[in-house]
């Protein structure tokens, strides 16, 4: 992206918006999108603002046979006094920039792509919902277009901005959910694209959900894919532990996800001199800590439901409980502070929001 000439279509046939409370995510969407492409040679260009509608694609187009896409998911919040807010977007675009050189795909301008979306959210306004535990949640992302079966990187793709109004993640406030503990599939290995926001690696995840539905579980926990006994990530988060009051994370291993939950949890808590240290954490690990009483709090991040507290583990046909199956109070007060700074409610003492004028 070169320049940041917007040509605007503004939509005549405005979509007709739920109420927060029927409100299902990913499932409405605002009446604009934003699209950018790029060519080979000539970089990005074709800048526009348009109604929101279907997208056409040659049978051929690369993502539909090589699966070559990266994606964000973010949101813009409306506080109180009227102002729209975002929440590290900057951390997004720049996620984003490290799926696409995975992916062999172009990058985008970070600065622009941000100024794009600013954009967007104006002409869309409207639609930001201001009811309690309300968002828009925003998904940028990017398709090889080029008609090709040849297996190469594409020489053309589009950069996608689209916008969807979504309610409450927990409805009666949040509650602890139960995680099967996955041994037979794998999420992703060091050197795979596990880092990256990509299709493939939510496509190979579906598998193992269905057995975790199947069996009464919310989601899956992953284990490493080489020795199959290290935690990775928990379904589509990623996951922390309290033991002995230190809370634990699986580190950045080159297959895990760079989650900006994820990087904000860890900052809150040395702010609050809580100890938190990203290593290695077993299952075995895990089984000793609940065995001994100490295993404390569990729970995934992500921008979804950005605390999502763990109630009970099942693995190797043994049953672990945490807290009791209740709420901890690390991770209220963490689901509280986040929140409360995204909505403009608790000072921002990082300079994590950008408020849209």
């Amino acid at each position: 992206m070169n320049s940041l000439k917007i040509q605007i279509t503004k939509n005549e046939n405005k979509r007709e918006k739920v109420p927060a409370d029927q409100l299902i995510f990913g499932r409405t969407f605002t009446d604009h999108m934003f699209i950018a492409d790029y060519t080979e040679g000539i970089g990005w260009h074709d800048h526009r603002i348009v109604p929101y509608q279907p997208i056409t694609l040659d049978p051929s187009a690369t993502i539909l046979h090589y699966g070559q896409t990266v994606f964000e998911g973010m949101k813009a919040y409306l506080s109180q006094d009227g102002v729209v807010r975002l929440f590290r977007p900057e951390e997004n675009m720049k996620r984003m920039n490290h799926s696409c050189d995975r992916m062999s795909m172009p990058k985008i301008n970070e600065d622009l792509a941000l100024e794009a979306l600013k954009e967007l959210i104006t002409v869309d306004r409207e639609w930001v919902p201001s009811e309690p535990g309300t968002s828009l949640y925003i998904r940028p992302f990017m398709i090889a277009t080029e008609a090709h079966l040849g297996v190469s990187a594409s020489l053309t793709y589009s950069f996608i901005i689209i916008m969807s109004p979504v309610g409450s993640y927990y409805k009666e406030g949040i509650h602890p959910v139960k995680i099967l503990v996955e041994s037979e599939y794998v999420r992703a290995v060091a050197g795979g694209t596990g880092t990256a926001k990509t299709a493939g690696n939510y496509a190979s995840s579906l598998k193992a959900q269905e057995v975790a539905d199947r069996e009464g579980y919310s989601q899956v926990l992953w284990l490493d894919g080489i020795e199959r006994k290290y935690i990775e990530e928990v379904g589509s988060m990623n996951v922390f532990f309290k033991i002995d009051g230190q809370v634990v994370t699986p580190a950045l291993n080159g297959s895990i996800l760079d989650g900006i939950t994820r990087k904000s949890i860890i900052q809150l808590l040395k702010h609050w001199d809580v100890p938190v240290v990203e290593r290695k954490v077993s299952m075995e690990e895990i089984r000793e800590a609940h065995r001994t009483g100490k295993l404390d709090e569990a729970f995934g991040t992500g921008t979804a439901a950005v605390i999502s507290p763990i109630g009970e583990f099942r693995w190797q046909g043994e049953l672990f409980y945490v807290n009791n199956g209740e709420t901890g109070d690390l991770s209220k007060k963490l689901y509280n502070s986040l929140t409360g700074i995204q909505k403009g409610t608790m000072e921002d003492p990082f300079g994590w929001v950008v408020e849209l004028n």
